[in-house]
């Protein structure tokens, strides 16, 4: 096997190993401190791209939060020998991203609250509380004392009609901070299930398609390193971004020394109460990384697949892993080139394939297909599919909302956008490529 390359994402062991180095190092890291991101420190990039025997340290940055005290500190921590802390700092006056156990937290306080219990019971007339739903977003700032000195969350609010029910297609309209009701409306009355026993319009003309490689993959795989025709590359993971491509090459050249997701926001342009504060930034709030999916085979992939687990954990400190959360296959991808001469009426043709690196991540309503694509012909493609339910928004019967439409009785689409930032750290043939602006003189 070949050395691990210095870019591939910590292992479960190293991840174990910073949380043990920070509990048993640091007076700071107590019962009420919560683990928000452990990654790799990257090594300088120009020791990536320009090589010498040094044997690179492998070095961890991690970000806590303690909610006994609501005070966010970084670290950095050596893996080195017995490993050490190179750095503790607390970073006054700033929340970091909500980890994925603070929402199952906020959730159940939501339902465990007797005056919200009362409120459901008296305006909607649900008296099993089991069948709230309740998707937990960031409450931002908005200049309230206490938007800036808590640790707060704005939890939205669903009902079921049943414990399977698409909670999506009754939204309660409440906003909870402490329980604010701006608006009292009767739940939309339509049930709208999506599952697959509930729909009756389904396709039934669709046969089956089978896709395989009898000789196997045409890449290679070794730890997270891929080579794929004359590509290369180094797939990475992080809590925040999720999916990272690293220190992509074609043909032995350098194209692209780092590719993520760095960040995402989604504004709803409704000035009603309930949604005028809809504006996630699901990189930073959220973590990519935190909310990415298991995939399976024939479901969410096709063909002879190579799966990569992210690692991660919860913020106490257990391990997690996040099995098959990168898939990596090969496509046919129509023809790559044709030509037919008429003097000898034989056509010659190529046909073309591309690898496809992708993962899926669930925000709440949303899910986000991340799609990195590498072709025969030395290009890169980027695509995000989006799907999953949309966050919908109750009205009094017989209104129309001009901030969205109408999609069943008493029940509209809040407009908005989902603006993608993706950071890409460009290396074509080096890191030396400068553009220089020069002075001349008339």
């Amino acid at each position: 096997m070949e050395a691990r390359h210095p870019l591939e994402p910590l292992s479960p062991v190293e991840l174990e190993r910073v949380i043990k180095l920070l509990k048993a190092g640091n007076d700071k890291v107590t019962p009420t401190t919560r683990f928000v991101s452990i990654s790799l420190r990257e090594p300088p990039k120009e020791k990536i791209l320009n090589p010498t025997n040094e044997l690179l340290s492998r070095e961890a940055d991690v970000v806590l939060f303690d909610n006994g005290t609501n005070s966010c500190y970084e670290a950095s921590v050596s893996l080195e020998g017995e490993g050490s802390i190179l750095s503790f700092e607390h970073i006054p006056g700033v929340q970091p991203t909500m980890t994925a156990d603070e929402q199952v937290e906020c959730e159940q306080a939501v339902l465990r609250s007797v005056e919200f219990q009362g409120l459901v019971r008296e305006h909607y007339g649900v008296n099993d509380i089991n069948l709230v739903m309740v998707d937990i977003w960031s409450a931002g700032y908005y200049g309230k004392e206490e938007e800036r000195t808590r640790r707060l969350a704005r939890p939205l609010c669903f009902v079921r009609s049943d414990p399977t029910d698409n909670g999506y297609a009754h939204p309660i309209e409440v906003e909870v901070i402490r329980i604010d009701q701006y608006k009292h409306y009767p739940l939309p009355p339509l049930n709208c299930n999506y599952s697959s026993d509930r729909v009756t319009d389904t396709r039934q003309d669709i046969r089956p398609l089978e896709i395989i490689q009898p000789e196997g993959p045409s890449f290679q795989v070794n730890g997270n390193q891929v080579s794929w025709q004359k590509w290369f590359f180094v797939i990475g993971f992080t809590i925040r971004q999720g999916l990272v491509l690293h220190n992509i090459t074609y043909d032995n050249r350098s194209v692209l020394y780092r590719a993520a997701l760095s960040e995402m926001v989604v504004p709803y342009g409704d000035p009603a109460e309930q949604q005028a504060r809809k504006n996630a930034f699901d990189c930073g709030e959220y973590g990519i990384g935190s909310c990415t999916n298991s995939l399976e085979l024939g479901c969410d992939c096709l063909g002879h697949i190579k799966y990569f687990d992210g690692n991660i954990f919860a913020s106490r400190g257990e391990l997690l892993v996040i099995k098959n959360a990168i898939c990596l296959h090969e496509e046919d991808y129509s023809i790559l080139w044709k030509h037919t001469d008429r003097r000898f009426k034989k056509p010659e043709v190529r046909r073309s394939r591309r690898l496809v690196i992708s993962s899926i991540a669930t925000i709440e309503n949303y899910e986000y297909g991340f799609y990195w694509y590498l072709y025969q012909d030395a290009s890169i493609h980027f695509e995000i599919k989006l799907t999953g339910i949309l966050s919908l928004g109750t009205l009094s019967p017989n209104v129309k909302s001009p901030y969205g439409p109408l999609i069943a009785p008493q029940l509209y689409a809040p407009n908005h956008q989902h603006f993608f930032n993706m950071r890409l750290d460009l290396a074509i043939d080096g890191s030396k490529n400068t553009a220089y602006m020069i002075d001349i003189e008339a």
